[in-house]
């Protein structure tokens, strides 16, 4: 009988099915406790976002005039906001993660993986409840999507990888030093405003574009917009490839692997002793 890394094909596969079942109860758990006592439920997960993007369009887009011409400017907005909430959601939902289920680490046996996989796994439940509000505006708008839209698909799948890796890093840095949560209380707020979420890439001067382009999160973001916004003006929606060149979008699709694999390393390494050190 063949086998796998010395393992019956067979008990990988039950092995594999029983922890992506340990992850999916996990994260159903925590996403219904979330919630659990409150009046409106899940609704919350929709309301937040829309809340800010009310905030935000009429402050920056009414008062401020940032999508003046740009008629598509309530879906440019709504898009980075609902990215940035599963992002962000994500990654401090993930970061205390192994701190707060000490106890679990210390009385059961299983890969310490699953639960930031969990973790992750209740903000992209958030996520896709969100992005109905997404939908109702792109059909408000009446946009009619098209065959090029399944590009979205791998787009999300990097952003999730990007986000993975990059929460990984911190919640095993969480495990040793504390203070990791209120670095990432400041970071958070410093790349929400200095990431195009609610104004134009283009009012950037060019050598901020490039930066910001170089960051995975924008990348996904404007191409997810230009895939979108099929409407808009070239000079609307800036992306990697036309901001740092063609094939430009490759470098922070590295950044994005390379985040992903080191979080990935960093964690493995570490994981020996965090039933020790919560």
């Amino acid at each position: 009988m063949s086998t796998v890394l010395g393992r019956p094909p067979g008990s990988v596969i039950a092995t594999l099915a029983a922890q992506a079942r340990f992850v999916q109860v996990i994260a159903s758990t925590e996403f219904k406790l979330k919630y659990a006592g409150s009046a409106l439920g899940y609704v919350w997960s929709l309301l937040k976002p829309l809340a800010l993007f009310s905030v935000l369009y009429v402050v920056f887009g009414s008062f401020f005039k940032v999508g003046a011409g740009f008629s598509d400017y309530p879906l440019y907005l709504l898009i980075g906001i609902v990215m940035w909430t599963f992002f962000s959601d994500a990654v401090s939902v993930t970061m205390p993660s192994i701190v707060a289920h000490g106890s679990l680490l210390r009385k059961l046996s299983f890969p310490r993986l699953v639960i930031p996989l969990a973790a992750t796994m209740t903000a992209t439940l958030t996520f896709a409840i969100n992005l109905i509000a997404i939908v109702a505006l792109i059909g408000w708008e009446r946009i009619v999507p098209a065959v090029h839209w399944l590009l979205l698909v791998p787009l999300l799948v990097e952003l999730y990888l990007f986000t993975l890796g990059f929460a990984l890093i911190l919640a095993t840095l969480f495990v040793r030093f504390r203070d990791v949560a209120q670095i990432w209380e400041l970071l958070g707020q410093l790349l929400f405003f200095g990431t195009p979420i609610f104004y134009l890439v283009g009012f950037l001067p060019p050598w901020a574009r490039s930066v910001s382009l170089l960051n995975p999160f924008t990348q996904v973001m404007q191409d997810v917009r230009e895939i979108i916004l099929y409407r808009a003006r070239e000079e609307d929606v800036f992306t990697a490839d036309t901001v740092l060149g063609s094939g430009g979008r490759l470098f922070p699709i590295a950044i994005a692997i390379a985040t992903f694999i080191f979080g990935i390393v960093l964690f493995r390494r570490e994981e020996p002793w965090f039933a020790e050190r919560v």
